[in-house]
């Protein structure tokens, strides 16, 4: 029983170890990205976030987060997860291939001054990265969530908040700890007077 035990203290503490490391080397980043969303959610922009496997249910928790609410009562904010229409992501993957499942609906869908997620933990999904790639020739802000070195996402684009970890898992729990804080500071930026708090269900 001690050893197991000792497993999950080591995995608790490499976990810790890597949210210790979005305060000393991302803090910058992510203000950026904050004041990135709320720039273009006040000029009437729309946020479109896209991932695969985990990075597609993190998509889909970051997109609910703003249409739905994160703490506070107030209006639904145009967020769409581009990894949920299944006929969609069939169509495009049988007719054009899986790597041109985001890139299709970023051109179907996004316009000048929206801001674009792309969530990879290696930085190197080809299908984000085409898809950033699309976002940047239609000027469009991006975002990336990514993990180890950045890879090529990194330097695509506009903010890279590349969680410096080897673990994929560690990578994602840093995922969603900022995913929590961009929603919680856009959410009090953008709505201000509004002081009901919402139990989370």
């Amino acid at each position: 029983m001690g050893t197991m035990k000792n497993k999950i203290k080591s995995y608790l503490g490499t976990h810790q170890a890597t949210i210790d490391r979005l305060q000393s080397e991302l803090l910058p980043h992510i203000e950026t990205s904050v004041h990135t969303l709320i720039d273009a959610l006040n000029s009437g922009g729309k946020i479109l976030i896209m991932g695969n496997g985990g990075s597609a249910a993190d998509a889909q928790h970051l997109a609910a987060e703003f249409v739905g609410r994160f703490l506070l009562k107030r209006r639904a904010l145009p967020a769409i997860a581009l990894t949920t229409d299944t006929s969609i992501l069939t169509a495009v993957s049988n007719d054009y291939g899986y790597d041109e499942v985001f890139k299709r609906q970023v051109e179907a869908l996004a316009a000048s001054g929206d801001v674009i997620i792309g969530i990879s933990t290696s930085g190197n999904s080809a299908n984000v990265e085409k898809a950033i790639q699309s976002a940047r020739d239609k000027g469009c802000r991006t975002i990336g969530l990514l993990g180890r070195d950045g890879g090529r996402i990194a330097a695509m684009c506009d903010v890279a908040l590349t969680v410096p970890a080897q673990s994929t898992p560690h990578i994602q729990e840093a995922h969603l700890v900022i995913m929590h804080i961009l929603c919680d500071l856009v959410e009090q930026a953008l709505f201000a007077d509004s002081d009901e708090i919402c139990d989370k269900a």
